[in-house]
């Protein structure tokens, strides 16, 4: 397995650029460490100083912190938001050492939990972030208090064919289109710097991390902690509908929720949304199976789940 890096000197100037340019238009963190692993340097931001257990953030693969902007000032009110740039992928963080595994995954992230003294966390993460935070949460729980996973990939359903297709001709023809794919169609501008700094990371950069597979029956219903999974009825990335049902059946202490109109670019779409739903569940304002009213409103009642397999 190789180490993630950029493919050249000139690649990783320019990345850098992007990447400061964009964290220019965030809040100022509160604090910046680097925190070293067994698997290399880990970029871990922190916002706020709120009380009450700490939310930590792991991004969309290429996304890093920069993709929480519409995220980070919102959360960041309530309680100390930790986001975390994950080994393998683009970003501030520097791999050293393979990455084979999921237990390695687990490894390097309950590493930087400990490093920091970071306990009760309510980690939160957003498809290859959702993965990481589910896989925490099925290896190495101790440290969490429950886990938030929007529109988690390779999680609850494959990633579907139509997805594996789109990668390789994306390699070919380019990466703004695809990302407009994902994200429902939605224009992505020259100067969006969330955009910018995704597809100079996905073009550039070499992974690090395996692909990352799906859970089995048994290791999702061995999740003991609160688990909010969130599920974008528009996903390109697998079978929303079937996400949503394994969800259900399996993960015993889960809140599922079908958001029938959401695109896979759910964080960026609903930011206001998924804010007010993040901090409602952190809070301990939870129920079972995603009964709640705001869930109710965004696709848990039988009408709007018609209306989804419709549209899918």
């Amino acid at each position: 397995m190789r180490i993630g890096g950029f493919r050249s000197a000139k690649a990783a100037v320019e990345y850098e650029a992007s990447y400061l340019a964009g964290m220019s238009l965030l809040p100022e963190p509160a604090a910046v460490y680097d925190v070293p692993t067994a698997y290399g340097s880990v970029r871990v931001y922190r916002f706020g100083s709120g009380s009450g257990a700490p939310i930590v953030l792991l991004p969309g693969r290429a996304g890093t912190t920069i993709m929480w902007r519409p995220t980070i000032s919102a959360l960041s009110e309530h309680r100390s938001v930790y986001a975390v740039e994950p080994l393998g992928e683009p970003g501030m963080s520097t791999q050293t050492a393979p990455i084979t595994s999921a237990a390695d995954q687990a490894e390097w992230l309950s590493a930087v939990l400990e490093s920091l003294d970071l306990r009760e966390v309510h980690l939160v993460g957003v498809s290859f972030g959702g993965w990481l935070a589910c896989n925490q949460a099925v290896r190495a729980p101790s440290r969490l208090a429950s886990v938030v996973l929007v529109d988690a990939v390779s999680t609850f359903a494959r990633f579907s064919a139509r997805l594996v297709f789109s990668v390789a001709v994306a390699e070919l023809r380019g990466w703004r289109a695809f990302l407009s794919w994902v994200s429902g169609g939605a224009a992505m501008p020259e100067s969006d710097p969330v955009a910018d700094v995704i597809i100079r990371g996905m073009r550039t950069f070499r992974l690090g991390t395996p692909l990352p597979s799906r859970f089995t029956d048994e290791q999702l219903r061995g999740v003991r902690i609160p688990v909010l999974a969130i599920v974008a009825g528009r996903s390109v990335m697998h079978d929303p509908r079937a996400a949503y049902a394994r969800a259900n059946a399996l993960v015993p202490n889960v809140e599922a929720e079908l958001w029938p109109t959401a695109s896979h670019g759910l964080s960026a779409e609903l930011p206001v949304e998924l804010n007010a739903r993040v901090l409602r569940f952190v809070n301990g304002n939870r129920t079972v199976n995603g009964n709640s009213g705001f869930a109710e409103s965004y696709g848990d009642d039988s009408g709007q789940d018609q209306r989804a397999a419709q549209e899918l």
